[in-house]
């Protein structure tokens, strides 16, 4: 059995950089991860790329040859990965030994993970190559400027938790870069009824149905639970990581590692 994260988000979220992070960490404590990179329009990496969609087609060449615009190449990427799941990505993923951990690096757009089913049947395929997997939904903290903004949030992590029907980890990214992180730390685990007295604050009176129905549904589904994620701290990635860890139940089968004592020994 092998381990993925599925690292997806709005564009601009921070997934390359919690990825290239995540890597400097494990590789600090010893730990072996393997980044893989579903970006066709990615260029520049900060962290070594173990799989590399551009090796089967890139957004550039799809661009030039079509004549499309960047959204319907990337489309066009993403449909010809999806062609291509018993070819080029079973080879590749037989590379990999029982037990390894892939972290896919996706694109950012967002109908991916909202209503086309590209990332789902790659999900699938996963699955069938015995990977347990784990979605890890990126958000920009600096985007969490008022409740609308944090409802608008929570719907589209919603939406991909609904497409992909897998475990999902919500995170505020960029933590490091948030000024006053009090605006932001009644939004990390709110009161159901504090935020929709807010919201009702922010939208007109005829509303109020709407905004109790969203409320509740974001309840239910436990949607308000982020974790904030400042890359300054070592100990902010390792709980993330540890939290990911216990969705996909990684290393609960390692064996325990005992050290022997002399009796001296106090």
């Amino acid at each position: 059995m092998g381990f993925a994260q599925l690292v997806i988000g709005p564009a601009g979220s921070g997934k390359s950089t919690y990825c290239s992070s995540l890597y400097n960490h494990c590789e600090t404590v010893g730990r072996s991860i393997h980044i893989v990179n579903l970006d066709p329009a990615a260029e520049n990496f900060d962290y070594p790329v173990a799989v590399d969609i551009r090796e089967l087609i890139s957004l550039e060449d799809v661009m030039e040859e079509f004549g499309l615009g960047p959204n319907g190449g990337l489309m066009y990427c993403m449909e010809h990965l999806e062609d291509n799941m018993d070819d080029w990505l079973t080879e590749e993923l037989d590379n990999y030994m029982e037990d390894d951990y892939l972290v896919f690096d996706c694109p950012g757009q967002i109908e991916l993970f909202s209503h086309v089913p590209v990332l789902k049947n790659f999900v699938e395929h996963l699955r069938r190559k015995n990977f347990t997997v784990c979605v890890v939904y990126l958000l920009d903290s600096q985007f969490m400027t008022d409740v609308t903004k944090f409802i608008s949030g929570c719907m589209a992590s919603l939406s991909a938790m609904v497409q992909l029907e897998l475990p999902h980890v919500n995170i505020l990214s960029k933590m490091d870069l948030v000024r006053n992180k009090r605006d932001i730390e009644k939004y990390l685990n709110p009161e159901p009824q504090s935020l929709l007295a807010e919201l009702n604050q922010h939208m007109a009176p005829q509303f109020g149905k709407l905004n109790k129905s969203l409320i509740e549904l974001v309840d239910d589904y436990s949607m308000v639970n982020f974790m904030p994620l400042d890359l300054r701290k070592e100990s902010s990635i390792k709980y993330i990581l540890s939290q990911i860890d216990n969705c996909i139940q990684y290393g609960e089968d390692a064996d325990v590692k005992v050290k022997d004592f002399d009796q001296d020994d106090d």
